[in-house]
């Protein structure tokens, strides 16, 4: 039987043992320390292209290093529909250490038709309540709805097949003034492959010209590359302007044929990472680097491996940017 004592003793020795370990952790933090935060889109974890449950998401990007997860709306509806509370699982995130500083939704906000918009705005709005009841602060807007149809670039005499950019500021204001009164900031996403939004600076117009301070853009290095602009154009942006930053890498392959699957770790293709970091790091962004991938071969594996390897390699990405040898 233990003696009083003893039993303080031990008691005082696991109590020194918790707190080592969080001295332990709190030493690899500052060796690890960057401007930057590093954060899981859920989609670079999928089971055999299937999304896993959110809550197994959490625990792998807890268990992985992450200081944040990027969920997609389509992931908390499903937990919805199983009974799920969303104040509970972002309790169940906050508890696990991380952040929600995004989310990935498809609300139809940018469309010529009124109707489809209307109804976009309704499913943002619902979008928006689901990311701030689990704690989150942005949502994703891309141009869903309209991607296709001939460009002004690539048929001059055709301007009515593609969205007009002014008219989609115009649009993105309505849709940041209802985030405003929900907490909740869309992101102009680039979707590299679109028609509308395929290029940085017209995410930028859209997010400059929309006559309402606080709107933001969401670059994606894969993207930037696959809509042809050049992320020398990174550098006319600030810091504030991006909501966060979507990491990934491409290998040596045309723009034309390049794909979502073809994605792989940060350091394993040809992108510039060095150059984007430094840009990145430059520009003042401190916010977080989200690590987006669509790789069918990763998707085979565990998602745990995978969330660790890919942030190792985002990290010695940063690192070899930042000029931090290890």
């Amino acid at each position: 039987m233990l003696t009083s004592n003893r039993r303080n003793w031990l008691q005082g020795a696991g109590a020194m043992g918790i707190l080592g370990a969080a001295v332990n952790r709190a030493s690899t933090a500052d060796a690890d320390a960057s401007q930057f935060q590093f954060c899981l889109n859920t989609s670079t974890v999928r089971d055999n292209g299937k999304s896993r449950p959110i809550g197994q998401l959490v625990e792998i990007a807890s268990k992985a290093g992450y200081d944040a997860i990027e969920p997609w709306i389509a992931e908390l509806d499903v937990y919805l529909k199983g009974g799920g509370s969303l104040k509970e699982l972002g309790k169940r995130i906050a508890d696990a250490g991380l952040k929600v500083p995004s989310a990935i939704g498809f609300a139809e906000w940018i469309v010529e038709d009124e109707t489809r918009r209307k109804h976009g705005l309704e499913t943002a709005k619902r979008d928006m309540d689901w990311v701030q009841q689990i704690g989150g602060s942005r949502i994703a807007a891309p141009p869903i709805g309209a991607t296709g149809g001939a460009s002004v670039r690539d048929d001059p005499k055709n301007s009515a097949a593609v969205i007009d950019l002014v008219a989609a500021a115009d649009r993105y204001r309505a849709l940041l003034e209802l985030g405003q009164t929900m907490g909740v900031t869309p992101e102009v996403e680039i979707w590299g492959f679109s028609k509308t939004l395929r290029r940085l600076g017209e995410a930028f117009l859209i997010a400059s010209e929309c006559g309402k301070a606080g709107g933001c853009v969401l670059p994606d290095v894969y993207h930037l590359y696959k809509g042809g602009s050049d992320f020398a154009g990174l550098k006319l942006l600030s810091g504030p302007a991006i909501g966060i930053f979507h990491v990934n890498d491409y290998p040596k392959k045309d723009r034309g044929t390049i794909t979502d699957a073809d994605r792989v770790y940060p350091g394993d293709g040809i992108a510039p990472l060095t150059e984007i970091f430094q840009t990145l790091k430059a520009i003042g962004y401190k916010g977080y680097l989200s690590l987006e991938l669509f790789n069918r071969d990763y998707w085979k594996h565990d998602g745990l491996t995978v969330a660790k390897t890919g942030l190792e390699k985002m990290k010695a990405a940063v690192a070899k940017a930042e000029g931090v040898k290890g």
